[in-house]
């Protein structure tokens, strides 16, 4: 009986970490979401839906084999708000942003 006790527990707790939600941009102002990857330097924030991204403060939050390119995302007040950076795969184009 207490196997299926504590098979229940962690299956329980492993629901819960998969009904936590992100932060979504779309119910955000912008500064508010600017400031969340300034402050975490690096966070997963969803743009509305079911879509989502990996915003970084700076490049230092990327690896070596990427760069960072400004990221611009919706938020409550406006459907163009810059929040930071994507980490891009590759080497940077010159004409890239």
């Amino acid at each position: 009986m207490d196997k299926v006790a504590i098979a229940l527990a962690i299956s329980l707790l492993a629901a819960g970490a998969e009904a936590q939600t992100r932060p979504s941009t779309v119910n955000m102002p912008c500064g508010a979401s600017r400031q969340l990857v300034f402050t975490r330097g690096a966070i997963v924030l969803g743009t509305g839906g079911m879509t989502y991204d990996r915003f970084v403060r700076d490049a230092t939050f990327c690896d070596v084999t990427e760069y960072a390119q400004s990221a611009y995302v919706p938020s409550i007040e406006t459907p163009i708000c810059f929040v930071g950076y994507r980490c891009k795969q590759g080497p940077r184009d010159l004409w890239d942003d």
